[in-house]
């Protein structure tokens, strides 16, 4: 059976849905819908796109709507007001505020009998299936997690917003020193600063006072003040060459010890090494459509996180395929 998906909001996200619903032959995109002028919005499959107002008139014709707005704000009212009408996929991924995101989304899902899968993508998502399966297995040991090396766009307009900027990427990027630590077992406290290092790439408006900029950037709190950051004024023409693109990725580690005394060490590692952070994002949130609507199939319906699914529900093959060639 044909499972049919709506996409809300047509942003870098909408996009990487659009092109990963082409690489599945159990889904069809119905549409996307936005809050923009639709006819302002062009879409790569040619697909019919609707106003947003349209989707209450469309409970029968969608199997599951992926919700492609940010965290901040739209989610958060978005998610729980579409989860009592559809089965819904987002990608909430404000780590300290999932359980309050989750409460508000589970009363409406379960009111009107849909699944509501949140926080879907590769952090939180991936990243979090994999600290909870190191953790179960190693239960003696400790969990690191490495962000990079890649694009920050939160990090990136914190920068585009200062004084004098007139555009800017930012790159996070793992302290190679303190990833190999891991790696040898040595099990290091690393601090903030000792984790990570960010390097910013920045085009001035004329007449802009760089050093300024450039102060502004290192103290900036939350952002940069506990990083060693490092900030690099270019052109225009330079940022659109050589940064164009969203890569992203990073490294989840769980060291362990067994035996008697614990005399041997372990080491789980996943990583992730991304040449679009949205369009591989996108590709998780189709595979968790698939178990969403499966799931809602059998009766099931609420709130659900990745740590819920069975990882059969992600698959398009068949129970049989997947033991012959996966087991």
């Amino acid at each position: 059976m044909t499972i049919r998906i709506g996409i809300l909001g047509y942003g870098n996200l909408g996009r990487g849905i659009e092109y990963a619903i082409a690489q599945n032959d159990d889904m069809e995109l119905v549409g996307v819908f936005t809050r923009r002028n639709p006819e302002d919005v062009k879409t790569n499959s040619n697909v019919p796109v609707y106003s947003a107002s349209e989707l209450a008139s469309m409970k029968d014709k969608i199997d599951v709507l992926m919700l492609c707005g940010g965290s901040a704000t739209d989610l958060p009212e978005q998610t729980p007001h579409y989860a009592k009408d559809f089965n819904v996929v987002d990608s909430f991924d404000t780590h300290a505020r999932i359980p309050e995101h989750f409460s508000n989304v589970d009363a409406s899902a379960k009111s009107g009998g849909k699944i509501a899968m949140i926080s879907v993508g590769w952090d939180p998502g991936m990243f979090s299936l994999n600290r909870l399966y190191a953790n179960a297995i190693l239960r003696d040991g400790n969990d690191y997690t490495f962000w990079g090396k890649g694009v920050s766009q939160g990090h990136s307009d914190a920068i585009r917003r200062i004084p004098g900027v007139k555009d800017a990427k930012q790159y996070t990027i793992p302290v190679e020193a303190a990833l190999e630590s891991v790696r040898a077992c040595e099990n290091p406290e690393l601090s903030t600063r000792q984790k990570h290092t960010r390097e910013c790439f920045v085009v001035a408006e004329e007449g802009a006072d760089k050093a300024k900029i450039e102060q502004a950037i290192k103290t900036m709190p939350n952002y940069f003040a506990d990083y060693d950051t490092t900030v690099h004024f270019i052109s225009e023409e330079e940022l659109k060459r050589d940064h164009a693109g969203i890569p992203h990725g990073g490294f989840v580690l769980r060291t362990g010890r067994t035996g008697k005394d614990g005399e041997h060490n372990h080491v789980i590692e996943y990583n992730l090494k991304l040449d679009s952070n949205p369009e591989f994002t996108a590709c998780v949130l189709t595979a968790y459509a698939r178990a969403a609507y499966r799931m809602n199939q059998r009766g099931l319906s609420g709130c659900k996180t990745v740590f819920d699914v069975a990882p059969a529900d992600l698959s398009p093959l068949s129970p049989e395929e997947m033991r012959a060639h996966l087991l």
